[in-house]
């Protein structure tokens, strides 16, 4: 990506401009235009694409040994969706995937599983809320909302993705490149409280003079995991988290407890993976096309502008999916629905519909 979107260029002032793409569930707004984001700089199955490339070496543990960033053309083996890895896996594969079941897919749980328990030693938060889809038909209208199922194939990805972003973070450091960091605050004194609050309601006491960690956090969780209350603990431990943003100074990332960390997986779709692309580029001397002297002295405010556009495009993707789901809904009144209450005021209560996720107020004059 960081040939094509070279400093200050026209498409670079754009890109910064977006920060990122925004994702409907009608369509995507692209920080790119579609003949980068969706051909040139996209995978494609059995084509050749340019790339910037991390090879890390682990060991049986899931400890790191070595790495190294490289410029590279790769060719995608097979554009199989998360799920049509996840059913080889599980010993049901698509004439596709048993190709490189063997090959490919075995070898890449291998080495999930090495991973998995170094991730485990390491205790991040283990947040795992509902992610629900809304699937458009063909004339626009709500055909469905459902739930995304939450498969090992994901958490792979993830993990590999996660490792590849410590790498960069490190690497940029240690040739000291100035960088984005993606950092994650502790929760402040005043969440926390209001946390301790609320956990008082399930008789469930929370020191307030602890040190604050993602395993307390993650034990919190477990406890009530099968009870009528996970969705609602969960809740507020995710409202309990500061936000991440970007910045140039490193204050290590608090929910997945990493010293290091900036985002370098997508640059398609984040102008920080780009700034960090073209910190590797100048860093290893990998062409002309690397990190420019106005850049570099900019990384503040590039990082609290980027920042901000990422607010925007979760503001809006929100908002989006809040009203197809009011239309979905608006077609089904007299129907009963399963939900919770997670809210109680003097003039009513929010509650929050298990099917859909929607959220709605039933007023106090109602009841």
């Amino acid at each position: 990506v960081a040939a094509f979107v070279t400093p200050d260029s026209a498409l670079d002032v754009e890109a910064l401009k977006r920060g990122n793409s925004t994702y409907f569930p009608d369509r995507v707004v692209p920080m790119l235009p579609f003949e980068l984001s969706a051909d040139a700089c996209s995978l494609k199955e059995g084509k050749d694409r340019q790339c910037m490339a991390v090879e890390i070496i682990f060991d049986r543990s899931g400890t790191k040994r070595s790495h190294k960033f490289l410029r590279a053309v790769m060719r995608s083996a097979g554009a199989l969706s998360y799920e049509e890895a996840q059913q080889a896996i599980d010993g049901k594969p698509t004439d596709r995937a048993a190709s490189l079941l063997d090959s490919v897919l075995k070898p890449l749980w291998s080495a999930y599983a090495a991973l998995s328990r170094a991730r485990n030693e390491r205790g991040p938060l283990e947040l795992d809320l509902p992610e629900r889809k809304v699937e458009i038909a063909k004339d626009g209208t709500v055909a469905g909302i459902r739930t995304k199922e939450r498969l090992d194939a994901h958490r792979l990805i993830e993990e590999l993705m996660i490792q590849a972003n410590v790498c960069a973070a490190e690497e940029l450091e240690k040739q000291k490149i100035g960088l984005l960091y993606r950092v994650h605050d502790a929760p402040s004194d005043a969440k926390i409280a209001a946390l301790s609050e609320f956990l008082k309601t399930l008789d469930v006491k929370w020191p307030l003079g602890e040190r604050t960690q993602t395993r307390r956090f993650n034990s919190l969780l477990a406890d009530f995991q099968e009870g009528d209350n996970a969705q609602a603990v969960s809740e507020i431990v995710l409202r309990t988290q500061s936000q991440a943003i970007y910045s140039a100074e490193n204050i290590g990332h608090f929910g997945l407890n990493l010293t290091h960390y900036a985002h370098f997986t997508s640059p398609i779709r984040r102008y920080a993976d780009l700034v960090v692309h073209r910190g590797l580029i100048s860093a290893f001397n990998l062409g002309k096309d690397g990190t420019s002297e106005r850049e570099s002295v900019r990384l503040k405010e590039i990082g609290e502008h980027i920042s901000g556009t990422e607010r925007r495009a979760m503001a809006a993707e929100r908002a989006a999916k809040d009203r197809y789901i009011a239309a979905y809904l608006e077609g089904e009144v007299g129907a009963v629905f399963d939900a919770k209450i997670n809210g109680v005021t003097n003039f009513g209560l929010f509650l929050t519909l298990d099917e859909t996720g929607a959220d709605g107020l039933v007023p106090i004059r109602t009841l």
